[in-house]
């Protein structure tokens, strides 16, 4: 037969898969395989080694506008290349000439060092960019 339909889920406005994750408060680090969940301690030091990123514990985000839309597609393409050789992916929404990046682990279920190591990465490529 055929496959049952797509539904949409309900997301946060930082694209978490679950609504219910965003309410449950987490108070010490939380160890899921290899990856370990930032606490809400933990996670403002991260954020503060950043530039321009916010969130919460199930994700971390920032947007950036670039001087042109083929400068925000070259940021895009080196920031792919960045992601497939840590093999962790950002959600990256395209706008004219604004990007959005949402780091997150999926499979942790949150937000982990990996998501800050790929934040700043991103952070790089865009210094880069905009010179």
């Amino acid at each position: 037969g055929a496959p049952p339909p797509l539904t949409a889920r309900p997301r946060s406005p930082l694209g978490s898969r679950s609504a219910d994750r965003a309410r449950r408060p987490r108070r010490l680090a939380t160890v899921t395989g290899m990856a370990t969940l930032l606490s809400t301690d933990e996670l403002p030091d991260r954020l503060a080694t950043l530039t321009g990123w916010s969130g919460d514990t199930t994700a971390i985000a920032r947007s950036v506008e670039l001087p042109t839309f083929p400068a925000a597609i070259e940021v895009v393409n080196r920031v792919a290349q960045v992601a497939e050789e840590m093999n962790h992916h950002p959600d990256i929404d395209i706008r004219w000439r604004t990007l959005r990046f949402v780091c997150t682990t999926h499979s942790a279920g949150g937000v982990t060092d990996r998501d800050v190591e790929l934040a700043r990465h991103i952070d790089e490529i865009v210094a880069t960019a905009l010179g």
